[in-house]
């Protein structure tokens, strides 16, 4: 039976494989694992995950499923993919509203996408083309950019809600993100939070940045640093906005021993508690 996620989460990484399995499961609620590190047929990634499957519920995150791209979609992978959701019985499947791979070269990165009728017509035929191979919805996660497109017609916050309104596919909020692109391009982060539906978020990510090492002054989206005290903020008011939406930490990069981790979730705890006494209130 597939299990929902509640309360707070971390990404699962191999480095607290096995702190996580020898800590106690009440600090963390859920975990949500990279899909493309579990596609294959065995070894210890499998095995690990199929043991840490035993205790919490767990939620798939891709990177590489290129749904703005202008490449076909890879029945490939998503045949993958699919398999992999059968054996870890996900709470939800996500990936990137973004686009990866050009003439079948896969970039490796998250590069946005204009937003505008066009991209939003391409994005939607493919997410009800993804939904229908995997049986099921799909959650999209807003990116980091560092650009923006003169072929925009749309703030992207207008985009998502059109995309949701169009395939009933899910968002999965990056409040990161959210303040990094508020920064970069000069957007109103509280205004792009009350503009998506609340329906729709299904997952909210918390991480950290980095300021760009050239002296642009951009942020750089690098998750590899403690939540700063500006998106904990915005993530309070995410919480008075969407409710009790499952959170997670999200670190790529400079990865921390396990309880850091935990100090952070129980700062989200912290904001979240206190958002619904102020409802109570």
């Amino acid at each position: 039976m597939t299990r929902t996620l509640h309360g707070f989460g971390l990404g699962l990484r191999p480095q607290h494989y096995d702190a996580l399995l020898s800590a106690d499961t009440n600090a963390v609620d859920w975990l949500e694992i990279v899909s493309e590190n579990y596609l294959v047929d065995g070894g210890r990634p499998l095995s690990m995950l199929d043991r840490i499957g035993e205790r919490w519920p767990l939620a798939m995150h891709g990177v590489s499923l290129d749904i703005g791209g202008s490449d076909p979609l890879d029945r490939d992978y998503l045949r993958a993919l699919g398999k992999l959701a059968k054996r870890v019985r996900p709470a939800l499947v996500s990936d990137h509203l973004c686009w990866t791979r050009h003439a079948g070269v896969q970039l490796h990165d998250l590069l946005p996408l204009p937003c505008n009728e066009d991209t939003l017509l391409h994005v939607a035929t493919r997410v009800r083309q993804v939904q229908d191979a995997l049986g099921r919805q799909l959650v999209l996660e807003n990116v980091s950019s560092y650009l923006r497109f003169t072929s925009n017609t749309l703030e992207e916050a207008e985009f998502l809600s059109a995309l949701v309104a169009d395939t009933g596919c899910g968002l999965l909020l990056d409040i990161n993100n959210v303040y990094v692109n508020a920064h970069n391009h000069g957007i109103d982060a509280i205004r792009y939070l009350d503009v998506l539906p609340r329906h729709a978020v299904r997952q909210i990510h918390l991480a950290g940045h980095s300021e760009d090492a050239l002296g642009s002054g951009l942020l750089i989206d690098t998750h590899d640093a403690p939540v700063c005290d500006a998106v904990w903020a915005l993530y309070a008011h995410a919480m008075q906005r969407f409710g009790g939406v499952p959170t997670m930490i999200e670190r790529d990069d400079h990865i921390p021993p396990l309880a850091e981790l935990l100090g952070e979730l129980e700062i989200a705890r912290g904001i979240a508690a206190n958002t619904r006494l102020e409802h109570a209130a």
